[in-house]
């Protein structure tokens, strides 16, 4: 019998991202899992929030860091985040069959961090001018780099 090869799938293509949209990088950070957790976002680095949680968990902060983008940011954002986590749910729309099952997983389990996911979701789609776009963490991207430190620095404080 001849070895089984796997097919990959091609990558799915970024979501559309909004005229005239800016560009936001977010991160979460947390020191354990569960334990002290940070979040951060920033434009650039003049413009920047950051907040902490604990205890936390490092997707619940990676969640609630791209939440506080879209809460605080006015006009079309591309939020980049290095959380599949997050850009998924949001690029695959992950969260139509989150709410079309009474907010359960594909395995019919309770969608973890409802509690944020549920406001950002609804944020986002009222907006209707957030795009979200994956970047590789710790790849020496300077935006991703700072948004790192500075939820580290809020898991710390």
């Amino acid at each position: 019998m001849p070895p089984r090869t796997r097919t990959r799938r091609p990558p799915r293509p970024d979501m559309p991202v909004p005229v005239g949209a800016r560009e936001v990088f977010t991160d979460g950070a947390c020191a354990g899992n569960p334990g002290p957790g940070g979040w951060a976002w920033a434009i650039d680095e003049a413009v920047w929030a950051s907040g902490a949680e604990s205890p936390s968990t490092n997707q619940r902060m990676e969640i609630r860091a791209a939440y506080e983008a879209v809460r605080a940011l006015e006009g079309p954002l591309l939020v980049v985040s290095d959380s599949t986590y997050v850009v998924h749910c949001f690029r695959d729309a992950w969260w139509r069959g989150w709410r079309t099952r009474g907010w359960t997983n594909s395995a019919r389990q309770p969608v973890a961090n409802r509690d944020l996911w549920e406001p950002f979701v609804d944020l986002v789609e009222e907006r209707g001018d957030v795009a979200f776009r994956w970047v590789k963490g710790h790849s020496g991207d300077r935006m991703n780099d700072l948004v790192d430190r500075l939820a580290v620095a809020a898991s710390r404080a």
